[in-house]
């Protein structure tokens, strides 16, 4: 087995953990793929914040309702590590990547709540925390949404480049 990567590296020295894949509620059929390589290019679809044993993670509901905005912002980092272990699976190497290109980070939003910014901060600082500003920085839409799948406080999708 060879040695982990720069990213899971860091990953190990922030006490984090990778989800295994995603254990979908009984019932429920998800025909797509988490994510597709094309070219140099990986489309994620989008993510929601897992526990390590690939279950959804808590709480559920509206942020700024039944979930606080600091809640969501660590959903939105367990999100991220659901991400990021998709991508562990789909190119066996986390330091393939060479871009982040784009985020669009969806919040389970109650009726007036507006910081969707805030929350989706827990994704985008993670990124630059593991793969700096030059790989890691991204451009990004954060945007309210009436419901999501599941209940989950976060949903995110993703642009990456990879080598």
């Amino acid at each position: 087995m060879s040695p982990p990567g720069k990213v899971e590296a860091k990953l190990e020295q922030l006490g984090l953990v990778l989800p295994e894949p995603m254990r979908l509620p009984h019932g429920v059929r998800l025909p797509f793929a988490f994510a597709r390589v094309e070219g140099r290019h990986v489309y994620i679809s989008g993510h929601g914040p897992q526990a390590p044993d690939g279950s959804l993670a808590p709480p559920q509901g509206k942020v700024g309702a039944d979930v606080s905005t600091e809640e969501a912002y660590e959903a939105a980092r367990l999100t991220t590590l659901s991400i990021l272990g998709t991508l562990k699976r789909e190119l066996g190497d986390l330091d393939r990547v060479t871009a982040w290109l784009r985020v669009f980070g969806m919040v389970n939003s109650a009726p007036g709540f507006t910081d969707q910014p805030s929350v989706i901060n827990g994704c985008s600082e993670l990124i630059l925390e593991l793969y700096g500003p030059e790989v890691g920085g991204h451009a990004r839409s954060a945007v309210g949404m009436a419901e999501l799948p599941f209940g989950i406080p976060v949903e995110i999708e993703a642009e990456i480049a990879i080598d």
